[in-house]
């Protein structure tokens, strides 16, 4: 018994070291011609030239040269003095800090903004923070929403300086040839940005890896007898997932119509959402399991990755992809429905006894296949 908690214990430490190693990378200095993805930090040292940068991080720093777009959501985005970006910037973060010189436009949302007198900025400016100091050249149009917004002495814009603020200064050694005009309605329309396609797609990959390795884990019976009952009976999964994906939304409203039910109803729509969550995860494991077991193998691991990382592929299809995980959604709900009905009718109808008994049956069959995955593997 000792050793099977331990063996428990040790997946469970893989797992959490897995999703540690998935969410995040390691910092370092950008190297590649292309930067994309997630880490620590990106640096893209002096004398370096990168093509882009699109990342998620904890800072991006451009010392170098990017000759592209600097793209992204970070806690501090900094394009120092003698750096160059040939592109333009977007982008989300805590502190925003450009020295350096950008051909394109700078469009952000940050809770700080500095534009240093040492910048340059060839195209427009549309950006809304919290504090905003300008205080280097911008050769086109520049549109600032905030609390407090300051033109330093440096401060020499091309175009037009539209704004909204609590707190404006104006030094007056700043130049604005296209004029200041004061737009009421301008802060809650400048400096929204939107995260790539594709870091909303892989996110949403590894919370479901990492949600499906949990389920696995702590209930890998359970999760063995509802994939099999998604390849054994496909049709009846399906049509009780869409009679739960339907039925469970009036029930909360009609358990949320008298005033006493208001709190049961909230706390069931909090179940229901989970419900609809883990039945995702389950429903494209179990057509994983199903496509392994048609060529001969049978590993709940490489069916959970398989299954995910395929519908993750199959949803980039228009239309098609929707409809494909849809349906996987409707097999996990209905399967995961299924399974608890009958596992509450067990549990119902077995005295302390049988419950004791069924408790170390399951728990011996956990271990008996997870030692058949072994041998299945070995071999």
């Amino acid at each position: 018994m000792r050793s099977s908690f331990e063996t428990t214990a040790r997946r469970g430490v893989v797992v959490g070291l897995v999703a540690v190693l998935l969410l995040s990378t390691v910092s370092g200095v950008a190297a590649a011609q292309s930067v994309r993805g997630a880490s620590g930090t990106i640096v893209v040292e002096e004398g370096q030239t990168v093509s882009s940068v699109d990342a998620v991080a904890g800072s991006i720093v451009v010392r170098g040269t990017v000759t592209g777009d600097v793209s992204g959501a970070a806690g501090t985005i900094h394009i120092a003095e003698g750096g160059r970006v040939g592109g333009s910037i977007s982008g989300a973060a805590g502190d925003v800090r450009i020295g350096g010189e950008v051909g394109g436009d700078v469009t952000a949302g940050s809770g700080n903004i500095q534009v240093t007198e040492t910048a340059t900025i060839g195209g427009d400016v549309s950006v809304g923070a919290g504090y905003v100091r300008i205080d280097g050249r911008i050769d086109g149009d520049v549109r600032v929403g905030a609390e407090t917004i300051v033109l330093g002495p440096n401060a020499d814009i091309g175009g037009e300086f539209r704004y909204d603020a609590a707190a404006f200064t104006q030094d007056p050694a700043a130049t604005v040839a296209g004029g200041v005009v004061e737009d009421p309605n301008l802060r809650d329309n400048v400096g929204s940005f939107t995260l790539p396609n594709w870091v909303a797609a892989g996110y949403g990959l590894l919370a479901n890896l990492l949600l499906g390795a949990i389920l696995l884990v702590l209930f890998p019976s359970f999760s063995a007898r509802l994939a099999g009952r998604v390849s054994d009976e496909p049709a009846k999964a399906g049509g009780v997932g869409l009679l739960s994906l339907v039925g469970g939304p009036i029930l909360l409203a009609l358990i949320a119509i008298t005033i006493i039910g208001i709190p049961l109803a909230v706390l069931g729509a909090i179940a229901f959402g989970l419900a609809i969550w883990v039945g995702a995860v389950y429903g494209q494991y179990a057509v994983g399991a199903w496509a392994l077991r048609l060529i001969g193998r049978d590993n709940r691991w490489l069916a959970l990755v398989a299954g995910l990382v395929g519908f993750a592929v199959l949803d980039a299809i228009p239309i098609l992809g929707g409809f494909l995980v849809f349906g996987s959604l409707l097999l996990g709900l209905g399967a995961l429905a299924l399974e608890l009905r009958n596992s509450f009718r067990t549990r119902r109808g077995s005295g302390p006894s049988d419950r004791q008994t069924t408790f170390e049956e399951s728990f011996s069959d956990s271990q008996a296949g997870s030692s058949a995955e072994r041998k299945t593997d070995s071999q």
